[in-house]
């Protein structure tokens, strides 16, 4: 399965994880509109960009990035996290198969960006319970790593729980820039 020609779609009782869709702004705007939750995003080796959304203006346009990604160069998926019981988007799942030459060569780099109401250990699980075992096949990556920062306390909690493991290795970022306060999980054989 090529997940850059037909992206699949995770489900439980709680979640419906899926490609981001434009009507997903009106939600997605709460999450990357709100300054207490862009603390916990990972934006390591991007460019500059923090992902804050000032306006709806910038949410759309953030949302068509990530589609041309998708669909034109196939460089990463951004899901949106559905949370069934709201009925809205609790944030967004970035995941692509990483080559680099450092201890994150051939590894699956997952990025989770939450609303603050939604960076909660119970959540975090669910949503990693969800999305860790397909995303080793999706992605063809043996081993997946995700950032927490110190103060991401519920994340840090969430990922032990998980088997997510602290890793002390520095992922190695555009012009040598090294990012620390990654953790990471292999695929049992």
């Amino acid at each position: 399965m090529d997940i850059f020609e037909i992206c699949p779609i995770l489900e439980n009782d709680r979640l419906l994880i899926r490609l981001i869709e434009d009507k997903d702004a009106d939600d997605l705007l709460q999450v990357y509109g709100d300054k207490f939750a862009l603390p916990f995003f990972n934006s390591d080796n991007c460019h500059g960009s923090n992902f804050y959304c000032r306006n709806m203006e910038d949410m759309v346009n953030t949302i068509r990035y990530w589609l041309i990604e998708y669909h034109d160069y196939k460089g990463f998926v951004r899901f949106a996290i559905i949370d069934k019981k709201q009925g809205k988007a609790a944030g967004t799942i970035e995941m692509f198969h990483r080559r680099a030459a450092d201890f994150y060569d051939n590894c699956g780099i997952l990025r989770l960006d939450l609303g603050t109401g939604y960076e909660e250990t119970a959540f975090i699980c669910d949503v990693l319970a969800l999305i860790t075992e397909p995303f080793y096949d999706w992605f063809a990556c043996p081993k997946i790593a995700t950032k927490a920062a110190v103060y991401a306390v519920d994340r840090i909690e969430a990922l032990k729980k998980m088997g997510f493991a602290k890793s002390e290795e520095p992922l190695i970022g555009e012009h040598n820039i090294a990012y620390y306060d990654y953790w990471m999980i292999e695929k049992d054989l």
